[in-house]
């Protein structure tokens, strides 16, 4: 893996619905990761290309985040500025036991190797637990 790119992958005994559910529900991602401490959606109506967020992070400043891609069990937003873009990408697959999700963090731009680099430890991280919190919010029901 790379300085710019971080992902990770979690089996979850669930539908892929139900998983795109609590994934897409992204107010309430707090109640399921510690690695967010609130989101605030900007927009009114359904999670959609355009849908913009606050996001709160232990030891980041608040970062809005805007929907630029989102596909039937997917979606991709990003964050920062000129020289610095960073990309969220999440998306929940089937397979034999349910579902797989892939959560990834890539900081792009001049500055996003640098970026990188300085926030590889929490980054992975935030990963992990959100994609712990994700597994078992996505199978209790």
């Amino acid at each position: 893996m790379d300085n710019t790119l971080f992902s990770i992958n979690v089996d979850i005994a669930a539908r892929p619905d139900r998983v795109w559910q609590v994934m897409s529900d992204v107010e309430h991602w707090s109640e399921w990761t510690a690695s967010v401490t609130s989101i605030r959606r900007l927009d009114k109506g359904p999670f959609v290309v355009g849908s913009r967020a606050i996001i709160k992070q232990p030891k980041f400043p608040p970062a809005l985040w805007k929907v630029t891609a989102i596909e039937p069990h997917r979606f991709t937003w990003k964050s920062g500025m000129p020289g610095l873009w960073v990309f969220g990408r999440h998306s929940v697959d089937p397979n034999a036991g349910g579902s797989r999700a892939t959560l990834s963090v890539e900081y792009t731009g001049l500055l996003g190797p640098l970026m990188g680099r300085l926030t590889r430890g929490i980054t992975k991280r935030y990963l992990e637990l959100e994609a712990e919190g994700l597994k078992k919010r996505s199978e209790t029901a």
